[in-house]
């Protein structure tokens, strides 16, 4: 496993869910809350499981409501493979966040929508490696096929242009609700904000988003040590955890 996928499981452990529900107007709900992984013998949620779930289900419409920070990338193309194949219209609903790979999920969907104040961060495939020079290489080879074919697939739901999605990605990119639609990965914003929401811990991540105006002056502030005249500024920056400080895979 991932040492970047291991830290999402251990720092998120007990936080995620995984379930369905029907009602009687012929549409189901799966609620996928959860790190996405191959194996779940330290938790998460594997295409097994999610695929399992996904075939009961005959209603004409499934709402798949996703918060995820993401998990591994074979994983989740094995879960888009399951709802590409399913009959039913499939409508994904980011509840909260959509990150890396499970940014997958959001592609396939018969239509999407994100909730006020939800994100969507795409970034670079990452792994590790042991070896020799020729196993580093390799692995580098592998990572660079895997990123191309994630480009591609952002490229043809965005419209953007493939310089673009590589700068995205390589800069670890968070967008927020707005952004998701404006840039084309989601269709629409959800007029209300969902019941359930989970506060992930991200810092396996590179980077953290900046989703307001305070967490950009924080931003500033961590590089400046003169004192700030500001109480909620400063508040805001004494609880902030410093996840750029923080071993990254």
């Amino acid at each position: 496993m991932h040492p970047h996928q291991l830290k999402l499981l251990i720092n998120n452990k007990g936080k995620g869910f995984f379930k369905s529900e029907a009602n009687q107007t012929g549409e189901a709900t799966i609620y996928l809350y959860d790190v996405i992984v191959n194996d779940d013998w330290l938790g998460g949620i594997t295409p097994l499981t999610f695929a399992k779930e996904l075939v009961a289900i005959t209603d004409p419409i499934i709402h798949l409501r996703l918060n995820s920070p993401g998990g591994d990338v074979f994983a989740a193309r094995a879960m888009q493979t399951a709802m590409n194949e399913h009959a039913s219209k499939i409508i994904v609903h980011i509840d909260g966040i959509a990150a890396s790979a499970a940014t997958f999920l959001v592609n396939q969907a018969d239509e999407s929508i994100i909730s006020k104040g939800g994100m969507l961060m795409i970034h670079n495939a990452w792994s590790i490696a042991m070896g020799n020079a020729k196993d580093f290489t390799d692995m580098a080879n592998l990572l660079n096929k895997i990123d191309d074919s994630i480009v591609t697939d952002y490229v043809a739901k965005t419209g953007k242009s493939k310089q673009q999605i590589i700068d995205w990605m390589s800069n670890e990119t968070y967008f927020s609700d707005q952004e998701s639609v404006d840039f084309g990965f989601v269709d629409k914003i959800a007029e209300s904000s969902p019941k359930n929401k989970i506060d992930w811990d991200l810092s396996a991540y590179k980077k953290l988003p900046l989703n307001s105006e305070i967490d950009e002056k924080t931003e500033k502030l961590e590089k400046n040590s003169d004192p700030v005249d500001d109480p909620i500024i400063e508040n805001h920056t004494k609880n902030r955890p410093k996840y750029r400080e923080m071993m990254t895979a």
